[in-house]
């Protein structure tokens, strides 16, 4: 008689990243964590609704389920951002959306949420392959590590 198990991939909970801080000089991975983040829990995150939406029924008309799949869907917008800004050597650009993947990373908990933010390598591009590659999304440095000199301004 055979077993199959199923794994069931367990990401943190809102309630779980409560503590957790920006990282960016912007804000932009609290931007992009806020559209998940229901009106009540808001204030929670150390975050203002804007006046515009500074209502319950207005903000959650726009708040997206907090799922695997959607974060899936905002992290493989922010790879692919990231690899542009970093091929374009859009430093400031690329360093932020190297924050918001660290996030997502640590957020999803599946092998890459203790990347050492120190390998940042040439505009962070061996954390926007490692995650591309994980999930199968596009990788336009291919074989390299991102970590080749060509992709260095300097070069």
């Amino acid at each position: 008689m055979g077993l199959t198990y199923k794994t069931k991939l367990l990401m943190k909970t809102l309630e779980q990243l409560k503590e957790l801080e920006s990282k960016c000089l912007d804000g932009r991975d609290f931007n992009r964590l806020a559209k998940f983040i229901p009106y009540n829990m808001i204030k929670d995150f150390g975050m203002e609704p804007n006046e515009e939406y500074n209502n319950e029924e207005r903000w959650n008309s726009t708040v997206v389920e907090f799922t695997r799949e959607n974060v899936l869907k905002q992290l493989e917008e922010d790879v692919r951002f990231g690899f542009e800004k970093a091929l374009n050597q859009r430093g400031i650009s690329a360093s932020l959306m190297f924050e918001c993947v660290m996030m997502w990373n640590y957020i999803l908990e599946e092998g890459l949420e203790d990347w050492d933010e120190d390998d940042y390598g040439f505009y962070g591009l061996p954390l926007f392959k490692a995650t591309a590659v994980k999930y199968g999304w596009d990788n336009p440095i291919g074989e390299d590590s991102g970590r080749e000199r060509k992709y260095d301004s300097q070069y």
